[in-house]
Formats: C-alpha cells, structure tokens, sequence
C-alpha cells in the first residue's frame, strides 16, 4: 500500500493520460498484479539501499554524540536524551579527532560500497565533516571560545521537551539538568567548563573576542532565557526540578556576571570578521560565491524586484482609490492596516487553506492529507530567534511529529515596546504562510519524514541554500495566484532576501556598518525599527553570511527549472518536478541538479 501511495494513482488533477491509462489497468487483474509486484520490488529496493545508508550515519551521530549528545537526542536517538555535552581541555582538538577518525572509516566504505545512492549519501556524509574539521579549525585560529551558556540551555531543554516528543522522554531531562548543575558524579559544572576553556587562551592577544554588540544582547537576554527553562518544566509537568534548576539558575548568573567582567572589556567593538572566517560561512551555508559577486547580483535583482513593485503599486492604489501611489508611503499604508492580536493567529490558519485549495486546483505540488501547524512563540523562543522561522520535527524515530510554523511578533533584546508590525497587517499573512508552512518548509520537512528520506540527505546535506532556496521558490511559484495585496508583500520578501545578499557581505567586509545596515531596511524598504535590527544583527553577529543563502538558493532552482522547461518542452510537468525536487531531500545544488538533468527528466 505505501507503494501505491507513493504513486498517487488517483490523485485528482493527474493528466488525463494517466487516469485513462489506470482505467485499463483496473479492466486486467493480471496487469494489477505485475503492477504492484513491480512496485512492491521498487519500495524494497529503495528501502534496502535507504536501510545501509542509515547504518552508516548512524554510527557517524552515534559516534559525535560522544561530545555532543544533545544534538543526537534532538534529531530522535532518545538513548543521548539523559546526557550532556562537555567542554573538557583540548575539546577542540578532540572534536576534530574525532571528525577525521570517522572521514576515514567513510572513506573505507566508500571504497567498498556498490550501490551509487548509497555511495553519493557517504560523499555527502565526509563533504559535511571535513566541513566541521575545517570550520573548527579556523574558528579556533580566530577566536577566543565564548559559549552563550544561557541560550544553549534553553535549545537543549526546548528540543527535549518538546511538546511534540513521546512524553516518556521528558524524565531524561532531569538527569540532563542535574549534570549541567554538576549535581551527578564526573559531571562539573557547565558553566564551570565554560569559563575554564575561555581563561586558557585569555592570555592569547591575537585571539578576537565576540562582537561587542552579540555579547551585550545575549547578556540581556540572559534573564529571559532563564525564565523559558523554567516555563519548559513547568508546561512538561515534572516534578523534582526546581531544586537543580535554582542550582543551576544561580550558576548561569554567576557566569553572566563573569562575562560582564571578564570578557566584555576584551569584545571587538568591530563586527567584520577576517576574511577566511567569512569566506568559510559562506561554504557552510552553501554559498560559493565571492562578497563581490554577491554584492553585484544582489544589488541588480534588488533594482529588478523594486520595479515590479512599484508597478503593484500602482495598481493597488487605482483599485483602492488611494491618490498617493508612490511604493514606500503604499507599503506604510498597507502595513497599518494590523490584524488584532487575538484575531492573527486564525487568520494565518484561514490563509493556509486558502493558499492549500490554491496549490490543488493549480496542481502546484503534491500535498499531504494532514494539516500543518502554525503557533506563537513564546518571549525566550523570540529572544533566540527574532524572526518567524520553521520548527522542524525530529527525523529519526519519529512518533508522527511535523514541523511548526512558529510566529513571532517581537524582538526581545530591544524592550517591550519593540513590537514588529511586519508579520501582523493583512497583506504579509499571504507571503509568510506560503515561506514558512505550504508549500514552503512545513512541506520540505513533512516530506523528509514521510518519504523517510536518507539520514545523509536530511541531515548532512543540510545547509541554509537547499533550505530556504525552497522558501523563496516557494513564494515564486504562489505569486500569481495572490491577491494584489498580497503579491506585492510576497515581492517585498524576495526583494528583502536580494538586499540581504549585498547588505550582509557589506556589513562584514567593512563597506556598511552594522547600523547603516538597519537604517537602510528602515528608509528603503518599510521594515519596523524592531525587524531591522533583527536583521542587522544576523549579518554583523547572530549568523554572518546566512542571509545570502536565501536568494542564492532561489537562484539555483530557477536555474535548474529553465534547464528542465528546455528540455522537456511542452511535457513539462511541474507538479512532477516540485514532488521530485521534494523527494530528493537536502541535497547540496550540483547532485540535486545531476539528480535532475540524469534521472527526473530522462
């Protein structure tokens, strides 16, 4: 039966060739029969290959959760659920150890393995380590070790006790509480390794500290963070927590007033890093391109995107009867017209089921027959993550859970006044809903659990273009079906992502400040004082580099979907081609557009 899911036979919509070719198989059971034995032989094959390639990830996460468990707990191996991370002397060393001990046993594998899709998911498996050798090493070379101890605790409980997990899971974090605090025997305190690993290279002069300006926002934001740990126990209904979690309460302010003392006079007042490091986040997020060339390309799509909406603009104000028809004064216009709080949580949801019965009948891509979630976040999840973002599900032994469209309203670090208008006017709810839910990245990771796609392919190949190049196309693929209004606000995204890939490369090779950066997302393009500054923070601090990933990513799928309309002509069928760009997982540009050119349009 999986297999015949898998072929969707009868989905509605199919190209009358298909519904007529499976009206003759039904009149011939003997054809039914080769059929399914055909299909059944298919699924077992895939499973067979799919099965060895996760016997070898598996022993690469089984063997990194030695020094990092908590990252093996949250993909769903629940036998790292109760330990923790530790940040003994020559922990980095360790770590790249490790890393090149387990290049080499893939590399062994690959000399012997058979199969090519096994064989591609190890190339992926050692292009991801020697990546994490390569940035360790050169993070080592550059920076003094800093750990923002206060929101790392929080991810690790969040991930935990994650109200999607099996709640038989939520004790372990007892035990992982208890050796945080260094409560249990041979675990020291966290915060104790913490600053023992940054006072052993304190005498190191050449050694940059973090950023000024990341240092202070994450001892702010410290407090709250806090406050979500508990807030987390509390909603998991545990009971015997509050005597370690005032421990390690008590611990975490102890090192906050360290960093205040002791490393906050050493922190660089400038947010550029050296150009190997922002050379290498590049690579990391899947960028290949130079800071020029991304300059160059960003700031031409940004004038090509700014036209289109100011023709929108037009046509919204004629239609509206409004005299003033200029873009920005529009976009303000339209951007007051907030949706109550009470009221915008139904309304994404409202405009979720629009946007699915828009995808069905448009016969855009292949839906799942569940709905997808989208919530609020809450004041710590906001501190970490100033911006909407996806939650993804757990990929291994996974119990039914999904992704999570998570909504968020506020950036925490600037106060309570600091409120986005961005995400809550009637116009941004069609856009955000198409990026973040259907058929955006709820899709992406709803299909990585349903197709149980290669551990290799949905972790290791994991990077920000795979990702939210799919985000972006997403909205691409929508934008015609959109009221005006909300056309022009699924523009003003991707313009938005264009500017990221001249501001960020800007910011960090010393052509922008860090403030400049946010007064331009201000003046030019509409956005709230509150998101600008998120957005600034992410190219000088939070994730450098990150923000060009999106419209880079976007790049390489319409690329690759002109290189398939060439080819196929008239038989184009993009249904087909956005359910097998879906199925392929993660996979990095080059072996998704091999994957593509050599199998999908054959």
């Amino acid at each position: 039966s999986s297999a015949l899911l898998a072929i969707d036979l009868y989905a509605p919509g199919r190209a009358t060739v298909n519904r007529n070719a499976t009206e003759r198989i039904m009149r011939h059971p003997l054809t039914i029969l080769v059929l399914l034995t055909a299909l059944l032989g298919a699924a077992l094959a895939r499973a067979d290959w799919i099965e060895q390639s996760n016997r070898y990830a598996l022993e690469v996460l089984n063997a990194r959760s030695e020094l990092q468990p908590e990252y093996a707990s949250s993909f769903g191996l629940d036998q790292f659920d109760a330990d923790v991370s530790e940040l003994g002397p020559d922990i980095s060393q360790r770590w790249i150890a490790l890393n090149e001990k387990l290049v080499e046993g893939l590399l062994g594998n690959l000399a012997t393995e058979k199969d090519p899709r096994v064989r591609q998911d190890l190339q992926i498996m050692i292009d991801a380590l020697r990546a994490d050798i390569a940035s360790e090493q050169i993070e080592s070379r550059h920076f003094l070790p800093y750990y923002n101890l206060h929101e790392l605790m929080f991810r690790s409980f969040r991930s935990l006790l994650d109200p999607r997990n099996d709640r038989e899971r939520y004790p372990a974090a007892l035990q992982r509480l208890s050796k945080y605090a260094g409560r249990a025997a041979g675990h020291p305190p966290i915060t104790q390794q913490a600053v023992a690993r940054t006072t052993e290279r304190l005498g190191e002069e050449a050694l940059l500290g973090p950023y000024r300006g990341e240092l202070e926002t994450d001892l702010d934001n410290a407090a709250r963070y806090v406050e979500g740990i508990a807030g987390l126990f509390e909603q998991a209904g545990l009971q015997g927590w509050q005597e370690d979690l005032a421990l390690l309460q008590e611990q975490l302010e102890e090192y906050r007033s360290w960093l205040q003392e002791t490393l906050l006079p050493r922190a660089r007042t400038d947010p550029r890093l050296p150009a190997e490091v922002y050379a290498n986040n590049l690579k990391e997020y899947g960028v290949t391109l130079s800071p020029a060339e991304l300059i160059e390309r960003g700031q031409y799509s940004y004038q090509l995107l700014r036209s289109e909406m100011k023709s929108l603009a037009l046509r919204i104000a004629d239609r509206r009867g409004w005299e003033k028809n200029d873009l920005l004064p529009l976009m303000h216009a339209l951007k007051r017209e907030q949706v109550p709080p009470d009221e915008l949580l139904p309304l994404y949801q409202s405009r979720l089921q629009a946007v699915e019965a828009i995808i069905r009948r448009e016969q855009l891509v292949t839906l799942p027959q569940r709905p997808a979630v989208i919530r609020l976040a809450t004041e710590a999840e906001a501190a970490a993550t100033p911006a909407s973002f996806m939650s993804p599900p757990q990929l291994i032994n996974n119990p039914g859970q999904y992704g999570e469209f998570v909504l968020v309203q506020t950036n925490p670090a600037l106060g309570p006044e600091a409120v986005m208008d961005d995400w809550s006017h009637e116009a941004i709810t069609w856009a955000l809903t198409v990026h973040e839910a259907r058929p955006g990245h709820e899709l992406q990771f709803a299909t990585l659990v349903e197709n149980r796609t290669s551990l290799a392919r949905a972790n290791f190949a994991f990077n920000s273009a795979n990702v939210e190049g799919w985000g972006l196309y997403a909205e691409s693929i929508m934008q015609e079906f959109l009221p005006l209004e909300g056309q022009l606000f699924n523009l003003f995204l991707r313009i938005m992502r264009a500017a990221r890939m001249f501001l960020d490369p800007m910011v960090n090779t010393g052509r922008m400040s860090r403030d400049e950066a946010e007064q331009f997302l201000v003046e030019q393009l509409a956005l709230s004082r509150a998101m600008a500054s998120s957005e600034a923070d992410r190219y000088a601090f939070r994730m450098p580099g990150q923000a060009t990933a999106y419209y880079v990513g976007y790049i390489n799928l319409m690329r690759l979907r002109t290189e398939v309309e060439l080819a196929l002509g008239e038989a184009f069928d993009q249904r087909a081609f956005h359910d097998y760009i879906l199925e392929q997982g993660l996979l990095p540009p080059q072996m998704l557009r091999e994957a593509v050119l050599e199998h999908f349009v054959p």
